[in-house]
């Protein structure tokens, strides 16, 4: 009969911390006013005594939720008040992978540029701030895709631009082998939009930030000289297959970003527009 005792007294604590994990899920949906949810994730459960100083969400779970939702008043109340602890590794309830990169990469995945911005002003604040942009999303969700390679697969150009203009490396690789440059060329080669629309924008916004073109591609296109040609344009072609150097305006403008600093960047790039 006790050990019947504990054991339903076990599972209503499970269901009302399911239960409560779920309010604070909707809260921070609805918008929620700050100090609301802080109260909320902040409140201690009913665990075990020696687990008694435990939370229900710590401030990278919460972040999690934030950028899902565009709630960007939390965002930027977590990410001032807990920065390491909120671009921490969240629990594996969230992600399980040992490099995840999830704050990001969900920005990325959401479109939620505000609190992208948000998210790359403060990792330069961090130890491991010059890294973070290049570390992978979860290989379960994102294929061990880093945030760059994502943005260029979703055709987000200005996400392309914030990530490289605060140190994402247009070099880094994917499980596959792939740079972002060889994610644009695929959607590229793919597209029926004549110049490709948003790809063809995020392919200038990334050469930019690339002095030097390496990728897994270079010899497709060389096996195909016209119908790169006529994907690319045969000047961006000539650049991408080695058969020219850079167009002055790409080497103007690789020049000049290559001047500017990830922790003042986008001010200064806007800066150069008056």
């Amino acid at each position: 009969m006790a050990s019947l005792t504990v054991s339903l007294a076990a599972q209503n604590i499970q269901g009302h911390r399911k239960s409560f994990s779920l309010l604070f899920y909707r809260a921070v949906r609805d918008l929620k006013p700050v100090w609301m949810l802080e109260d909320m994730r902040t409140m201690e459960t009913f665990y075990q005594e020696e687990d008694a100083s435990q939370r229900i969400y710590t401030p990278s779970e919460a972040l999690l939720y934030a950028v899902v939702h565009d709630h960007q008043a939390y965002a930027q109340y977590l990410l001032s008040r807990y920065t390491d602890e909120a671009l921490a590794k969240p629990g594996e309830r969230f992600c399980c992978c040992p490099s995840s990169a999830p704050h990001l990469v969900m920005a990325v995945r959401y479109d939620r540029r505000y609190i992208l911005g948000l998210i790359l002003q403060e990792i330069h604040r961090i130890p491991s701030g010059t890294s973070y942009t290049d570390r992978a999303g979860c290989f379960h969700l994102e294929d061990g895709r880093t945030p760059l390679h994502l943005a260029c697969e979703l055709m987000r150009p200005e996400a392309v631009i914030m990530l490289l203009g605060n140190g994402a490396s247009p070099h880094a690789l994917d499980h596959s082998g792939l740079t972002p440059l060889d994610v644009i060329l695929e959607k590229l080669r793919d597209s029926k939009e004549v110049n490709g629309g948003g790809r063809r924008q995020c392919l200038d916004n990334l050469l930019m930030f690339m002095p030097k073109v390496n990728f897994k591609m270079k010899g497709a296109l060389s096996r195909e000289p016209e119908r790169w040609s006529e994907v690319l344009g045969e000047e961006t072609y000539k650049y991408l297959a080695e058969r020219s150097p850079a167009p002055l305006v790409l080497a103007a403008m690789q020049t000049i970003l290559k001047q500017l600093s990830p922790a003042t960047f986008p001010d200064s790039l806007h800066e150069l527009h008056y």
